[in-house]
């Protein structure tokens, strides 16, 4: 899983309120078990038409957001089922942090264990950064895990809480099994000690 520490980047404004997973990755996508490929499928309903040709007002589909690495959005943002090719689907695009009222937990969870940092700020401080984010690559945002702050176009901070433990976790890249790997040798000595305490396990 990539690092993630400070961010400045292109953010692209989705002013929606209770974006479903099914919005951000439809189920026909779910048929796959890779997190790569996905990205392509993104708000695929909004996205495309009919005939599968982009829909050219839909803002991932017109420069400079079609470089987006922010996404700023409404409240209850990834509610609906609990499909993790949601996250795999905006990491797969380029999408390295959301930012909105609020999240559904589960959604949430799943960011972190992908690489996505999921920002919760107040809705007047969100309407702001989306206001930064309308205009394009003329007013980057910048994000700071270590310091944990969203920096808008004019330099206002906007401090943000994050866990502790999934801070530490985005800081040095490590999901699941990243995290497992980190405790290779405990694990190898304890498979030895118990090998050697009960041979016939």
């Amino acid at each position: 899983m990539k690092k993630f520490e400070r961010l400045t980047a292109i953010a692209a404004p989705l002013p929606l309120i209770n974006v479903d997973t099914d919005m951000i990755i439809p189920k026909q996508y779910l048929k796959t078990i890779k997190r790569t490929g996905l990205g392509v499928a993104l708000f695929d309903e909004m996205r495309y038409d009919a005939n599968g040709d982009e829909v050219p007002d839909f803002v991932l589909n017109k420069a400079p957001w079609r470089d987006a690495e922010i996404l700023a959005t409404g409240a209850n943002f990834g509610c609906g089922s609990s499909r993790e090719h949601a996250p795999w689907a905006l990491e797969d695009f380029g999408i390295r942090c959301v930012i909105a009222p609020s999240f559904a937990d589960i959604f949430h969870n799943n960011c972190f264990k992908n690489g996505i940092l999921p920002v919760v700020l107040p809705q007047a401080q969100v309407d702001a950064l989306m206001k930064d984010a309308e205009q394009g690559g003329n007013a980057r945002l910048t994000v700071d895990l270590e310091k944990q702050v969203v920096i808008g176009a004019d330099g206002t901070e906007y401090p943000f809480e994050v866990d502790p433990f999934k801070k530490h976790c985005l800081l040095e890249g490590l999901d699941d099994i990243g995290l497992t790997l980190g405790r290779a040798n405990e694990i190898e000595a304890y498979e030895a000690r118990v090998a050697a305490e009960r041979p016939w396990v």
